[in-house]
């Protein structure tokens, strides 16, 4: 299992609070040589050009700040069919060109040849605002954590 290529892929804006925890996660496994079979990868908006970002690998692990899955800080491993039918709700609506991660999980199947097995890692988000730089602390001391929980699904 560890030959087969996995696709990490971060989603979020640094700028915009707890929106940042995929930055922040992306940069604290940068840190460390990855396993040749890993990608590592960065979305700033799940929109369409993040469709690429999906192809070519047999796992994609999706990193993201979440809505409505529980208390602040709380982190969470999720299938794209919970997240498309739970998160949905929790989504604000952006414009087709980032209409959230929920929509793009959902649009795959049809964009894809092959299909990758999608996992979710994400933290619920305390604070997502606009031009609001770094993470709250109850996220802050989920990043590690998160990219632990990571570093077990590529193996």
């Amino acid at each position: 299992m560890g030959s087969e290529r996995v696709h990490v892929i971060c989603f979020g804006n640094e700028l915009h609070g707890d929106d940042g925890f995929g930055p922040a996660v992306h940069a604290h496994l940068a840190a460390a040589p990855l396993p040749a079979h890993v990608r590592l990868m960065r979305a700033d908006i799940a929109g369409l050009a993040a469709i690429g970002c999906f192809e070519g690998c047999g796992r994609a692990i999706v990193v993201d700040a979440l809505r409505g899955f529980g208390p602040a800080g709380s982190l969470h491993a999720l299938d794209p069919t919970d997240f498309a039918t739970d998160a949905a709700r929790a989504e604000a609506p952006a414009g087709f060109h980032g209409a959230g991660l929920g929509a793009l999980l959902q649009l795959l199947p049809t964009a894809l040849e092959q299909l990758p097995q999608i996992r979710l890692i994400g933290v619920e988000a305390a604070r997502v605002a606009p031009f609001s730089p770094g993470l709250s602390a109850c996220v802050a001391a989920r990043v590690g954590d998160a990219a632990a929980r990571i570093r077990e699904a590529w193996q």
